[in-house]
């Protein structure tokens, strides 16, 4: 086929058709491109920071890039080998160098994590026992850090110093009686002293010694998904047994009210107690497991289905102190769930305050029992009768002017 029959006048207008809206379309693109320079916002970016794919991609890119060149590098040194050139790079001085920088970088990260991140530990200690458990966590980290900084300064200076060089031998030295006893009987009698340390502030906490002038204050508190119940002792000091076969709608935590002792049991919306004074809680589950947790008072402890736990700890800073301390004037204690329950498991706290045992006992007063008519009902015991009207008033004024005239009529 001649190049005359094949460009026809049908391909002619094809191609210059083809050829205009190309032009056309890329005119058009220009001016969207220009429009859109002009009246477009910048760009928010500050979402794409703060997402976690960016970051892994981010990562990956340096991996590919760190790949790239030790590929490079490998290429580089198979052809001066193939050239019978000596080695361009002296890799054990660059391994040395690395461990020096990783050293530096890493020693400049421990000092920047206890700056930084040191500020979000817990919270002044608010009870007795916390104190105790923050002395001895402090001790475990500074003794932890002492050590941490020591071995790798001396790991990767020994790393540096001690590199090939191609001028020395190393020396075999495969074991040392003496070394081994010090860095094994060291070791040994820290960690004896931590754990010993450990095991008595548990046994001081765990098991105390009731002060008879000063009995704690028992408070149940039940958790479920995903509401906590308070039910304080009434006025016998004595939280009332539960039977978990008792529960129904009327009878939420199955309260066993044969019980004499849960018959003036008492409800509540938060956790109120005294300061200075030991409080033992009662903790029970209805459904799964959760964890009560209460961070200022270092108070954390799981609570089980069909199990009873016990914990006691003694409050030392009021809520109104604590604000003072903290410049917080909207400052709250909470305890809360901290173990993942299900999906309301965010919602699972309530409010505590410290007060004075004046406040308390002004506080307790008003807070309804936990027995109900429909309670009594159910257990056939007699319902509390309403109170009796009072009889109205009589308002109705005596006519004194109509006895004085009798009273002189009887004299006469």
């Amino acid at each position: 086929m001649s190049l005359r029959k094949f460009i026809s006048n049908k391909t002619i207008a094809a191609l210059a058709v083809i050829v205009t809206a190309s032009a056309n379309t890329s005119a058009f693109a220009q001016e969207a491109a220009a429009a859109a320079a002009t009246t477009a916002k910048p760009v928010d970016m500050e979402p794409v920071y703060k997402s976690a794919i960016f970051y892994v991609m981010a990562f990956l890119l340096l991996c590919l890039f760190i790949a790239i060149v030790g590929k490079a590098l490998k290429v580089y040194e198979l052809t001066r080998e193939a050239q019978d050139k000596p080695k361009g790079i002296n890799w054990d001085a660059v391994n040395g160098t690395l461990f020096a920088l990783f050293l530096i970088v890493g020693l400049y990260g421990v000092y920047w994590e206890y700056t930084v991140h040191g500020k979000m530990i817990l919270p002044e200690a608010a009870s007795e026992h916390g104190k105790k458990i923050d002395s001895m966590f402090n001790i475990t980290l500074i003794i932890t850090t002492i050590v941490f900084v020591v071995t790798h300064i001396v790991l990767f200076a020994f790393a540096y110093f001690y590199k090939n060089t191609g001028k020395r031998k190393a020396y075999y030295y495969p074991h040392n009686n003496a070394l081994e006893r010090v860095w094994t009987i060291i070791p040994a009698l820290v960690l004896t002293v931590l754990v010993l340390m450990g095991f008595l502030t548990w046994r001081s906490i765990f098991y105390k010694i009731e002060d008879p002038k000063n009995k704690p204050l028992s408070v149940e508190i039940t958790s479920s998904q995903f509401a906590w119940a308070i039910r304080y002792p009434g006025a016998d000091g004595i939280v009332g047994v539960k039977n978990y076969k008792l529960i129904n709608s009327a009878n939420s935590l199955g309260v066993d009210l044969k019980d004499r002792n849960a018959l003036d049991d008492q409800i509540a919306d938060e956790l109120v107690i005294p300061i200075n004074k030991p409080v033992r809680l009662i903790l029970t589950s209805k459904d799964v497991l959760h964890s009560f947790y209460m961070p200022h008072f270092r108070v954390q402890l799981n609570t089980v289905p069909g199990m009873t736990s016990y914990f006691e700890f003694t409050p030392t800073i009021t809520t109104e102190e604590m604000k003072a301390k903290t410049n917080d004037p909207k400052f709250e204690y909470l305890f809360l769930c901290a173990k993942i329950c299900g999906a309301g498991h965010y919602n699972m706290q309530r409010k505590v305050r410290v007060v004075s045992q004046a406040e308390y006992d002004a506080w307790i007063k008003e807070q309804a029992t936990y027995v109900t008519d429909d309670l009594r009902k159910q257990f056939n015991m007699p319902v509390a009768a309403p109170a009796a009207e009072a009889a109205p008033a009589d308002t109705t004024a005596k006519d004194t002017s109509a006895v004085k005239p009798n009273q002189i009529a009887l004299k006469n």
